[in-house]
Formats: structure tokens, C-alpha cells, sequence
């Protein structure tokens, strides 16, 4: 019979070799697939164009423009 010291060795050699081994799974949608998912059903707007309309409109209005990843200043002119 196995003492108890082996036998948590062996466990946590097979956990570590379990972690080790899901960090190399490669992504499974490629590059090329992953139009299929981005489908407009999947946004969170209804019609992103209107929304981003909205959104600049709002940002020039409140005259506070930043956190974005837009350029531009505080005036709401590009």
C-alpha cells in the first residue's frame, strides 16, 4: 500500500500536468470563422448606426469626450 506522501504527489503531479495541458489548446473558431458568430443578432444594439449617432451627439453635447478610444476634444469638434 501506497503511503499517503506518494500518493499526494502523484495527485498533484497529475493537477499540475492537467493545468499544463489546458494552456495548450489552441482556439477553436479561427480567424476565418468567427464572422459566423459576430452576427448582428448577438449586439446589444438595435441598430448600431443610430447608436453611435446618439452616442456622438451626446458626447458633444455634454462637452466631455475621453474613455472611448476616440480623439478629439472636450468641444465635441474633430
Amino acid at each position: 500500500m501506497p503511503s499517503r506522501q506518494a500518493v499526494c504527489r502523484a495527485v498533484a503531479a497529475l493537477l499540475a500536468l492537467a493545468v499544463l495541458g489546458g494552456c495548450s489548446i489552441e482556439p477553436w473558431v479561427k480567424p476565418y470563422e468567427r464572422d459566423r458568430i459576430a452576427d448582428p443578432i448577438m449586439s446589444f444594439d438595435r441598430d448600431p448606426v443610430s447608436s453611435a449617432y446618439l452616442h456622438h451627439v451626446y458626447e458633444a453635447r455634454e462637452g466631455a469626450r475621453g474613455a472611448t478610444g476616440s480623439a478629439g476634444g472636450g468641444c465635441g469638434c474633430n
